[in-house]
């Protein structure tokens, strides 16, 4: 499926007070309340308010990419200093900046000369970076103003086990069918690129303990990893290569780690039971009452896999949680494949409860006032994860605040919950968690965003600061290059009609992928009237 935009048409009709959208390839659904072409949406302003944010979060992007590679760091600190950039890189950051850098074009911050020159870069780059083998997949950590795979964490001095992480491998290969549409001189050389990466190398046709069909596994090492805990097996893919796999299995269904198994599907790489291969919830009963809640659900037969299409609850909602509770977990993959549109019995269900259940942690339950909550910078130093509790299976799972403070509910029949209504601490919000949201409650995520900005303060040169705590207004004046280029993507999206989706689904998507998630039907509800 092509998309193509002028930037000048899309910047003409923000700057009157529009939002430029591009025809897409197929008919789209009409526009619900919470999206911008809705007569109830204040489209000029927030178009405004929105380039605003993608034209500053650029500006971070930029200052974190390497002119010669086309490279961008990890993260930088919030002055934007080059001196304070990460030195390292990662296949999901490169992935980031390539879609960030279509983005950006397309919303007229920068001109399709400057896009396609930093494109182009950036491919060159990746043509010539050393890569597994047996896979083609790229290694998790590269020196950004390189190329060349790192064996040393320039931070720590740590030794660097050389991984192949399918999750990370995920986004890089999206972000090269991005551009592979997306600027026609590039289209040969991303589309040589992506088809070398076999993503078949990941998957696992045994699967995880428990579940009734093959999935994929974390990633692999080359050689035994020291420390970590690694499987010795012959390459999935059949390439005779030896590969030592994470002992763990991406087992999760609401995981940004599907993005690999759609890519995978889409290719012919896996079959379409892959994505019957996770857990929806771990199975019912005592025997997994350690999981957050005890879920409550109903077995479905998909391609003759017998599925246990468990829900958690919330405030009378039911919905598939994620492992951890977050936004990103449960909408990055969105960013790029149709799922509520193409799911409207599984995701189209599931997104926007999911939204609805982080905003009501934030304002009611919590009463911090504010919302969005996904793994950020810490704003009292470091890296934490943050999420919804309750909305996550693993028990002692993300929590939203600084305190960790962690909910314990009755698990009727087989736990006495320890904490089941607590008082939560100083929250803390992730900006990039609420931009995410913006298909499924535009106005709420304006309203929240601008809060962000004008009570906490939490706004820099580069766009939003990574993270805020609400009770003691301590910000995390950092940028990350994940989590800027998922605002981009959110905001190009909003902006130019899912443009993002445009250029990543094609033909052979639609065939293969479409219809195994049309048939999914999840036990996601409201529960009680929604408008």
């Amino acid at each position: 499926m092509k998309h193509t935009l002028a930037a000048s048409a899309a910047i003409a009709a923000l700057v009157i007070g529009g939002i430029a959208a591009a025809a897409p390839a197929t008919a789209a659904p009409p526009p619900g309340p919470g999206h911008p072409g809705h007569p109830g949406h204040s489209g000029g302003r927030d178009a405004r308010e929105l380039l605003r944010y993608a034209t500053d979060t650029w500006t971070s992007m930029a200052a974190m990419a390497h002119p010669d590679t086309g490279l961008v760091d990890d993260n930088i600190e919030g002055d934007l200093d080059a001196a304070s950039a990460s030195g390292y890189t990662s296949p999901t950051n490169i992935g980031g900046y390539l879609w960030s850098t279509v983005t950006a074009r397309d919303l007229g911050i920068i001109t399709p000369d400057d896009a396609r020159q930093r494109l182009t870069t950036t491919i060159t780059t990746l043509e010539h970076m050393e890569r597994n083998p047996g896979s083609g997949m790229f290694y998790n950590w590269y020196a950004p103003a390189t190329g060349a795979k790192l064996t040393i964490f320039p931070t720590s001095g740590d030794t660097i086990h050389p991984f192949l992480s399918t999750v990370d491998n995920g986004w890089l290969a999206t972000a090269l069918r991005v551009v592979r549409e997306a600027e026609p001189s590039l289209h040969d050389r991303a589309d040589a690129l992506y088809r070398s990466m076999d993503f078949s190398a990941f998957f696992d046709p045994a699967g995880a303990s428990g579940l009734p069909a093959g999935t994929n596994r974390g990633g692999f090492w080359e050689a035994p990893p020291g420390d970590g805990c690694a499987v010795a097996a012959p390459m999935y893919n059949g390439s005779g290569e030896t590969a030592y796999y994470t002992c763990h299995h991406y087992d999760t269904t609401v995981s940004e780690s599907r993005i690999a198994t759609y890519l995978a599907i889409s290719d012919g790489a896996i079959p379409a039971t892959g994505l019957y291969g996770t857990h929806r919830t771990m199975p019912p009963g005592c025997d997994w009452a350690w999981q957050e809640q005890l879920p409550t659900g109903t077995t479905r037969a998909y391609d003759g896999v017998d599925v246990y299409e468990g829900t958690y609850s919330y405030d009378g909602m039911s919905f598939v949680p994620s492992w951890g509770g977050s936004m990103f977990e449960s909408l990055m993959p969105d960013l790029f494949i149709p799922e509520a549109q193409w799911g409207p019995r599984s995701w189209g269900l599931n997104h926007p409860i999911t939204v609805e259940v982080q905003k009501e942690h934030g304002l009611k339950d919590a009463k911090y006032g504010y919302w969005g909550f996904s793994p950020a910078s810490d704003p009292f130093g470091g890296y934490s994860e943050y999420g919804v509790d309750l909305a996550g299976m693993r028990s002692d799972g993300y929590t939203s605040d600084r305190e960790k403070t962690d909910v314990d509910i009755d698990r009727p029949g087989c736990h006495t919950g320890t904490n089941p209504d607590p008082t939560f601490g100083d929250g803390v919000v992730t900006p990039h968690a609420s931009f995410l949201a913006l298909p499924y409650d535009h106005k709420g995520v304006m309203d929240n965003l601008r809060k962000i900005e004008r009570k906490l303060g939490a706004y820099g040169p580069g766009g939003f600061y990574d993270a805020v705590a609400v009770k003691s207004d301590t910000i995390a004046k950092r940028y990350l290059s994940l989590d800027q280029s998922m605002i981009m993507a959110a905001i190009g999206n909003a902006l130019t009609g899912d443009s993002l989706k445009g250029y990543v689904v094609d033909d052979a998507m639609e065939r293969t992928l479409k219809p195994a998630i049309a048939q999914q039907v999840f036990g996601s509800s409201w529960g009680r009237p929604h408008h």
